[in-house]
């Protein structure tokens, strides 16, 4: 009887109706974010590889398996994450504390754990993912003291301090930001005063960061650099300065698709964390506008589908997702606009790299 029961609560989730609206958000997104990769990288893969479409023929391929992922996780129900929501804990910290014993150091960071020369992973991307189901299960679980300092705020940061830790050993300070903005925006909405927030952040929060930047000069000078980008036009500001003139040169309705002429070894990596700025550049403010659009129709339809969800697991679960895309695309878009200091961000559906760019189609 049992078995039956569950046969017929898994087949109704099966057939649940789709969100036709996210989806074909989605689409549209990822259709322009394939269409901006060729065009970005084109002239990158060709200096390099001599083969103009080296990065868009993977990120076509990453497509395809996000798509494929997307449709093989939507039939799963929602609730049976909630039963390893602490397990989600314990693979996040594994996963981090293996990067910093056999991760490999690129720039300067290990943040890639190289299973063959051609098969990697970056384990951070995961663990954007696997917090969300933790916190959107601990917070279920503790709902009831949740509006308390000690019991409800004190206690889920703690449980956070030791996953940034490991991050910020990498270190990984963007990914860091990313995971701690999702998981306020989870307790805020699952109960947690906003003011225990606000007190803690000015009190200990802001000497934190302060001297976060102050430890490491990379992150000074980029904060030196976002001041004045012009003060180090050749070096440190070069990217900003190139991205800005990018952006300006497009106007209204852009120079063209195609057309872009900062993208031709101007600006380092276009197809990665900048191509925002050949948007501007090629499509202009107009395209902008439609790809910000896209952007917050899909935070729009992400927040319905959180009001609507049948359980607070459900509820948060979406919270999480939603904030995860949103997060990114407004940093990034403050980092490509000179906005904010410069850090590794990239744009959702948009930006080349391989993790993130599946992680966010599923």
């Amino acid at each position: 009887m049992a078995k039956k029961k569950k046969e017929r609560s898994f087949s109704r989730f099966l057939n649940n109706p789709v969100d036709f609206t996210l989806v074909i958000t989605i689409l549209l997104l990822l259709s322009i974010g394939l269409i901006m990769v060729l065009s970005a990288s084109s002239p990158s893969a060709l200096a390099e590889d001599g083969n103009s479409y080296k990065y868009f023929s993977k990120q076509l391929i990453f497509a395809v398996l996000g798509i494929i992922a997307m449709l093989f996780i939507s039939k799963i129900d929602y609730r049976f994450y909630q039963k390893f929501y602490k397990h989600s804990w314990i693979i996040a910290f594994i996963l981090l504390a293996l990067v910093l014993v056999a991760g490999r150091k690129i720039n300067g960071a290990k943040r890639w754990i190289y299973v063959t020369e051609t098969l990697s992973f970056q384990p951070s991307e995961l663990v954007k993912i696997l917090m969300i189901i933790f916190y959107a299960g601990i917070l279920v679980k503790n709902r009831d003291e949740l509006g308390k300092y000690t019991k409800g705020f004190i206690k889920h940061v703690c449980l956070l301090a030791p996953i940034i830790g490991l991050l910020l050993l990498e270190p990984h300070f963007s990914a860091s930001v990313v995971i701690i903005g999702i998981c306020s925006i989870m307790m805020i909405m699952a109960g947690c005063k906003f003011w225990h927030f606000l007190g803690t952040g000015l009190v200990g929060g802001v000497p934190a960061l302060i001297a976060l930047v102050i430890a490491a000069p990379y992150r000074l000078k980029r904060v030196i650099t976002f001041i004045d980008p012009w003060q180090d036009a050749t070096g440190d500001g070069w990217q900003v300065i190139q991205s800005l003139y990018a952006i300006g040169s497009g106007g209204l309705f852009g120079v063209g698709l195609g057309d872009s002429k900062q993208k031709f070894l101007y600006i380092p990596e276009p197809h990665n964390d900048f191509i925002f700025s050949i948007i501007g550049e090629e499509l202009g403010f107009v395209g902008c506008a439609i790809v910000l659009i896209l952007f917050a129709i899909f935070i729009w339809r992400g927040i319905l589908i959180a009001m609507k969800a049948p359980d607070m697991f459900g509820s948060l679960l979406a919270i999480g997702i939603t904030s995860l895309v949103a997060i990114q695309v407004i940093i990034n878009v403050a980092v490509v606009t000179s906005s904010m200091p410069a850090t590794g961000m990239p744009l959702p559906f948009f930006s080349y790299r391989r993790n993130s760019f599946i992680y966010t189609i599923m």
